[in-house]
């Protein structure tokens, strides 16, 4: 087992190429159309309310590695996957999952705040993988799969058909190495904007830069890269990115509805001021949020007060910078109670410019209340503006404040906007967006991975390769005296 590593390391020498590491991406904004009626369908589908049944194919064997791990919280990102694992439990899916080992990273927890580690999920088993805390973002657990490497045990024991691993993360580079080594295919799903949080985190230029490099180097060895709004991937295939499809979004419209609103929530919300015009902010407590935007918008408009639900690293942080200001913290709340928080605000403010998609503006809308959101990534996908919601420039104090109070001087506004959004959230479903995933993005990812398998022929700068062929071929027709073919291959290359 101790020579495991260096073998691995060994063959991904042999068998990768480093080219889309170092060649520069193409010029921003020349983003090529749809090179077939597979993408154009799969684009279609992903980007409207149709989909095809969830059984259209047949069941496949699917190998999971996800990370951090989405069975210990609570998240848009949790959500996605234990809903994805439900429906393809529905169509007869077999499903194997590798995550990380979140319990031996929780050390200065509560005993409440400890999550057992599920070995099942749907009937899927589930096993982990040793882990460690991301330094720049520690409430984050990652892996290498060293020194178990159960993932490749896994892999050699189930025989998937496709390999389905997220993205940014560290367990990608074991999930591409494995696929590689054992001829399976790889889709990778990427879910966090990576140069947007080295911009906030580490403040450098050179790191945003590094992190499309790696993005670049990572998403081109795979069959199939999902994101989680025609945005990102705009913005991906500008900076060289191939291959990449949006996976389709899904709300629970029976667990965020407007019926949850409640006098009580609205009473702790407000700190007893329930008549007070009340912004709501649900989600991840982190420097990327850009929270802190908020107090100057709440600073200028009269009788309004703010909720901020959720935690993060940033969540200490953040009671000491509006501790003199109408904010109501509640911590991270489920459930029953984080249903009735969304539906008892008057309007939910999301500031932030780094998300994939905003799973958060979703569960919004779909709870009846409108958003004032950043006219950045996946949040702009999801609002239509002056309809259902508003989109601000990032950063604009002012626009926030003349929505914000529009919507605050205008009760019949706020509800004809809220139930726009939610007509717009009821047009999506976990199980269609599951059946996009399985029937048209998988396939296009199998599709993708025998293409690609035939000496990347097909693909663009390789018709100088092509034309070699051809023309050792044809030598070697002339060199065995062959006259049947003679011909024929010299009219496909001259001598």
């Amino acid at each position: 087992m101790k020579y495991n590593a260096a073998i691995l390391f060994v063959a991904a020498c042999l068998t990768y190429k480093v080219e889309c590491f170092v060649t520069p991406p193409p010029t921003r904004g020349s983003i090529p159309p749809p090179t077939s009626a597979l993408r154009a369908a799969s684009a279609a589908a992903a980007e409207s309310s149709d989909a095809p049944p969830l059984t259209a194919t047949k069941p496949r064997k699917i190998c999971l590695m996800v990370e951090p791990t989405p069975f210990t919280h609570v998240s848009g990102y949790a959500n996605r996957f234990n809903e994805m694992l439900r429906y393809l439990e529905k169509a007869g899916d077999s499903v194997e999952v590798l995550t990380t080992d979140d319990l031996k990273t929780h050390d200065g927890l509560s005993a409440d705040e400890k999550k057992v580690l599920p070995k099942e999920k749907f009937g899927f088993k589930i096993e982990h993988t040793q882990g460690f805390r991301f330094p720049l973002y520690n409430h984050i657990v990652l892996s290498f799969d060293l020194p178990e490497m159960k993932g490749l045990r896994m892999l050699e024991r189930f025989r998937p058909d496709i390999i389905h691993a997220t993205s940014p993360g560290f367990l990608i580079v074991a999930a591409i190495l494995y696929g590689r080594i054992m001829r399976i295919p790889v889709m990778l799903s990427y879910h966090t904007h990576l140069p947007i949080y080295a911009r906030n985190y580490i403040k450098h230029p050179f790191f945003e830069e590094l992190a499309w490099k790696l993005i670049r180097w990572m998403h081109n060895r795979a069959d199939l890269t999902l994101v989680t709004s025609p945005q990102i991937r705009d913005e991906l295939v500008a900076n060289g990115v191939e291959r990449v499809d949006v996976w389709r979004k899904g709300i629970d419209t029976v667990r965020f509805q407007p019926t949850f609103k409640s006098h009580e929530m609205r009473m702790k919300m407000t700190d007893g001021n329930p008549d007070d015009f009340l912004m709501v902010y649900v989600g991840r407590l982190g420097a990327e949020k850009r929270l802190k935007d908020i107090r100057a918008m709440l600073e200028r408009i009269p009788n309004a007060r703010l909720c901020i639900v959720g935690g993060g690293p940033q969540s200490d942080e953040l009671r000491t910078y509006f501790a003199d200001t109408p904010t109501v913290f509640t911590g991270q709340i489920s459930g029953d109670d984080l249903s009735s928080a969304f539906a008892s605000a008057d309007t939910f403010i999301m500031p932030s410019d780094s998300e994939t998609l905003g799973f958060v503006v979703l569960e919004s809308m779909a709870s009846g209340v409108p958003v004032v959101g950043a006219k950045a990534g996946g949040i702009q996908n999801l609002i239509h503006d002056g309809e259902d919601g508003y989109l601000c420039e990032v950063g604009n104090t002012d626009m926030y404040v003349d929505r914000l109070m529009r919507l605050k001087n205008d009760k019949a506004l706020r509800e004809k906007m809220g139930k726009t959004a939610r007509a717009e959230a009821e047009r999506w479903s976990w199980e269609a967006a599951t059946s996009v995933l399985r029937n048209i993005q998988y396939e296009r990812a199998l599709v993708n991975f025998h293409m690609r398998a035939f000496g990347g022929f097909g693909k663009p700068r390789s018709g100088g390769a092509w034309r070699l062929f051809k023309y050792r071929l044809a030598r070697l027709v002339a060199f065995l005296r062959i006259p049947l073919l003679r011909k024929r291959v010299e009219r496909i290359a001259p001598p």
